[in-house]
């Protein structure tokens, strides 16, 4: 019988630190993800990162994923850090198929891009293993979260193939507003606890229309989210979860004053 995956999931995965800070309660969390989050393990991994975003959805087709060191002016040990998982090129394949059977007329193939630190950091902490092939799907920032949503509805069948659907973002990300001074145990800009309290709510009350058009319906939008590519991983996971899903917090904590590292659980009703 083959594997299937009622769950969906939304990862903040806030800052590149993730990979190294003992400190960051998020990273905790992400380690115990087997043992009290997600005991099954997929056949492969689909992530959608606010890391890549081009103007057509693409995804990576590879036999082995590189490790992308897309942030700079961090501590050298991060730059060592590797996460060797194989690519999925079948499932990559697949991902291609569904889009453009749903209408999505434009399907890209990367043959070279690997993993990028949306996707290796929270991986290399779930299945430090990596022993799951990996493929990518980029977000499109200059779509809505309709598209995003929509995006995700064509790949509920991935569920059915033992595919477990990860989007990777951040649930706030104003980068020009974190403050060192604050720390992660320190205090919450106001604005940036209000966006996330107005997230939460709307997806546990199954308000996904609301968050589809977040930019108009939820406060302080624009200064949570500057530009979207961070938030549309969220819309990608929840439609793949389908619209009568039911939405878990499964992780909250804040970094440096306007992080946060919401993260979200979605289960199919079917």
């Amino acid at each position: 019988m083959a594997l299937t995956m009622k769950d969906t999931f939304y990862i903040s995965h806030g800052s590149p630190m993730l990979s190294i800070d003992e400190s960051l309660p998020a990273r905790h969390f992400l380690q115990s993800w087997k043992d009290k989050v997600f005991s099954l393990k997929p056949k492969s991994i689909l992530v959608i990162s606010g890391h890549w975003d081009t103007s057509f959805p693409a995804v990576n087709i590879v036999q082995r994923n590189d490790t992308i060191y897309d942030f700079y002016g961090f501590p050298d040990p991060m730059y060592k850090l590797k996460y060797p998982a194989s690519g999925a090129p079948e499932l990559a394949l697949r991902v291609k198929e569904l889009l453009m059977a749903s209408g999505f007329k434009r399907v890209d193939e990367d043959r070279e891009r690997g993993l990028d630190h949306g996707a290796w950091v929270p991986l290399m902490l779930m299945y430090p293993e990596a022993d799951i092939p990996v493929c990518q799907l980029s977000v499109q920032s200059e779509r809505d979260g309709n598209y995003h949503y929509n995006l995700g509805k064509a790949l509920a069948p991935l569920k059915d193939e033992g595919v477990l659907i990860m989007g990777s973002g951040a649930t706030t990300h104003n980068l020009r507003t974190l403050s060192k001074n604050m720390g992660s145990a320190g205090g919450v800009f106001p604005w940036a606890l209000e966006f996330d309290n107005w997230v939460k709510d709307a997806l546990l009350q199954g308000r996904y229309e609301d968050v589809n058009h977040f930019q108009e319906k939820a406060p302080y939008a624009k200064m949570a989210h500057p530009w979207p590519d961070h938030f549309y991983p969220l819309h990608v996971a929840m439609g793949a979860a389908g619209e009568n899903a039911k939405a878990k917090l499964i992780h909250q904590s804040w970094e440096l004053g306007s992080l946060s590292y919401s993260s979200y659980q979605f289960t199919s009703a079917t």
